[in-house]
């Protein structure tokens, strides 16, 4: 089954808040007085690149992701992802994959990694006003294996897309609204 491979060297030099913040994300950080409290928090290691146990757990519940992605040019897309819980699958500290179902035959975010392989994750547990945000480079995979590995239903699925973490962090609770799950409806996709 394809794993995802480590970070890059490069990568691994470069610290998780750096990926986070970028030169001038610190600029307006410094000129509105948040920057210190950031740089007191990376320095104690509060911002990390492998997924720690809870973060795992938490991305093991969720039933939904928001996929962000950008296209050479930067233009931005974000795109829902949805399946049972434990559709987004940890292959290990760093990484994990979910499957890509055809949706309305775009392709924009999957066009847009061709090019660009940098995107980010954002996970929500409204029920429990909870967010977590993962910044990271993604590919699309073919492996026979590791879509056998994803699917949950018997439809046909040609890709998955594999997530490398670089940088993760749990976000402020504030002012996420408490929305509960509906009863789900029934799969209609089989």
């Amino acid at each position: 089954m394809t794993d995802a491979r480590p970070p890059a060297a490069a990568e691994t030099a470069v610290q998780p808040d750096e990926v986070m913040f970028s030169p001038a994300v610190r600029t307006e950080q410094a000129c509105r007085g948040s920057r210190e409290a950031y740089a007191r928090r990376a320095a104690a290691g509060h911002f990390a690149r492998e997924l720690s146990a809870e973060a795992k757990a938490f991305i093991a519940e969720r039933d939904s992701a928001y996929l962000a992605t950008a296209s050479a040019d930067g233009q931005p897309y974000v795109q829902h992802r949805g399946g049972p819980p434990g559709f987004l699958k940890i292959l290990n500290d760093h990484a994990l994959a979910f499957l890509e179902y055809p949706g309305n035959r775009q392709f924009i975010s999957i066009g847009h990694l061709a090019e660009n392989e940098r995107a980010f994750l954002f996970l929500m547990d409204y029920a429990n006003a909870r967010r977590l945000k993962l910044w990271g480079r993604a590919e699309v995979s073919s492996d026979p294996e590791l879509i056998a590995s994803l699917q949950t239903s018997s439809r046909r699925i040609e890709h998955a897309i594999v997530f490398t973490v670089l940088a993760w962090d749990w976000n402020c609770s504030q002012h996420i609204p408490r929305l509960v799950p509906a009863d789900p409806a029934p799969d209609k996709s089989s």
